[in-house]
């Protein structure tokens, strides 16, 4: 690949392509052997994804787009696939994904750019024949592109990678939700006969990982230019805008206990080291204290308080925790009880357990309004998209701002009958707590206090949600 000159690519993609109309050169669906990339006719990039193709074109193949959820990432990675096929005869397009929906969502947007993929998952007799016979004849074959779409558990197996050895090297590589292929067991298994490299994610950035991100971005490339926020999506129109309410829940006298109990053993661990890294008591204790704040009991009651003012509303996500209550039923049932059961609101539950053909027939029934809601835990967080989510109720969530990110960026997907979207976010309320175990108290709060107030800073009702944090903020000495 050091033949190619990257820096007339990049000028002579951007003299045909940015400031104006995308244009290919008389190809069209007609005259195109199907399977190779075409750009539909029905679609116009905008400025900031012309910027990235052309960004990309010149740091010479290389290069990591964070650019929040939502902002057309995929479309962007499949605009280059088409550039480099016109440009310098791109073979194969390799695309790896951390979820099988995920794949099945790449799988129909490649469609719409004229490509055949094989989803290489699962088992490996659906796909391994069919990838190697392509691979063994691409050289001479009509069909003169291959696209490849699979997980990364796949990507990691003996049977995907005793294939990479065949793969041509005009092969581009696509990292999408990318940080998940920063860890060190699958980044070590990243084809480095590849050398045409493109990462995705809204949060590259690995979070209390230094070195899985610097892996990252040494195999992918850096961070090119412009990144493009949340705020930057929202103000370009690739996003909605929306409206945050901040609950707030109080703990049960029972649930008040433990977490002062788990606080104090908190502050005496920080004492005796204060390093998050290699803890694994704080870690543990941590852990406990979460699910304890994410499965707290008047969650439930705060949920029936909100919906029974919204039973005739449709596309609503409820986010769940996978942990239990103090009945030992689970977060997730108890919520499904709740609402079908008692509220009569119709909803079905999105886990990673449920199979792949249910979950597309769910996303179907969801969006067409026969199902109002559907509840998840976690695997609506990265990468998935149903536009027509109006409403989002987040009874859980984790510390790690990456997950915000992704779910505010799943909320926000423009779409048709969306003008405004809507998040009710419950904040657990910490109880009252002696002098010393309240220091410790305050600077884990402050953390959790920045995502809330992150969230509120660019809704619609700002001023508002944000008075509520500020008075938190107050209450509690921040």
């Amino acid at each position: 690949m050091n033949q190619i000159d990257w820096h007339q690519l990049a000028a002579l993609y951007r003299q045909k392509h940015l400031n104006s109309r995308l244009k290919e050169g008389g190809k069209s669906y007609q005259d195109g052997n199907f399977g190779t990339p075409i750009f539909p006719d029905n679609l116009k990039l905008r400025k900031y994804q012309h910027q990235a193709v052309a960004n990309w074109l010149e740091n010479k193949g290389r290069g990591t787009l964070k650019m929040a959820t939502g902002s057309g990432k995929t479309i962007i990675a499949l605009a280059i696939a088409q550039e480099l096929y016109q440009q310098i005869s791109l073979q194969v397009l390799l695309i790896v994904c951390p979820t099988q929906h995920l794949v099945s969502q790449w799988s129909r947007e490649c469609l719409k750019f004229n490509l055949q993929p094989i989803t290489a998952m699962m088992r490996v007799s659906n796909w391994q024949g069919e990838l190697s016979n392509q691979l063994y004849n691409l050289p001479n074959s009509a069909q003169s592109f291959l696209t490849i779409i699979t997980t990364n558990s796949t990507l990691i197996s003996d049977g995907f990678q005793s294939q990479l050895k065949y793969f041509p090297a005009k092969t581009l590589i696509v990292g999408d939700e990318a940080h998940n292929l920063g860890s060190s067991v699958i980044e070590s298994y990243l084809p480095r006969n590849i050398g045409l490299r493109l990462a995705l994610s809204a949060t590259p950035e690995r979070q209390y990982d230094e070195l899985g991100t610097e892996a990252l971005l040494n195999y992918f490339g850096t961070i090119l230019q412009p990144e493009f926020t949340l705020a930057d999506a929202i103000k370009q129109g690739a996003l909605a805008h929306y409206l945050y309410y901040p609950v707030f829940v109080k703990l049960t006298a029972s649930e008040a206990l433990t977490y002062a109990q788990l606080t104090k053993r908190i502050g005496w661990t920080l004492n005796k080291n204060p390093s998050f890294q290699g803890n694994d008591t704080l870690t543990s204790l941590l852990n406990k204290r979460s699910r304890l704040i994410a499965n707290a009991a008047n969650k439930l009651t705060c949920l029936k308080e909100l919906m029974r003012s919204r039973l005739n509303t449709t596309h609503t996500i409820f986010y769940c925790g996978d942990g239990h209550l103090d009945d030992d039923t689970r977060q997730i049932d108890a919520v499904t009880h709740l609402l079908g059961k008692e509220l009569g609101y119709r909803v079905n539950t999105y886990t990673t357990d449920t199979p792949l053909e249910e979950r597309e027939r769910l996303r179907r029934q969801f969006e067409s309004g026969e199902l109002q809601g559907l509840i998840a835990i976690r695997c609506l967080d990265e990468g998935v998209d149903i536009p027509a989510i109006k409403t989002a109720v987040i009874l859980a969530s984790s510390s790690n701002s990456r997950q915000f990110i992704q779910r505010r960026g799943r909320i926000l997907r423009p779409h048709p009958s969306k003008q405004q979207a809507t998040l009710f976010d419950t904040i657990v309320i910490p109880p009252n707590l002696d002098r010393d175990t309240w220091e410790v108290e305050k600077n884990l709060l402050r953390k959790e206090l920045r995502r809330f107030i992150t969230f509120a800073e660019l809704a619609d009702n700002a001023e508002e949600a944000t008075t509520q944090l500020l008075k938190l903020q107050e209450h509690y000495e921040l």
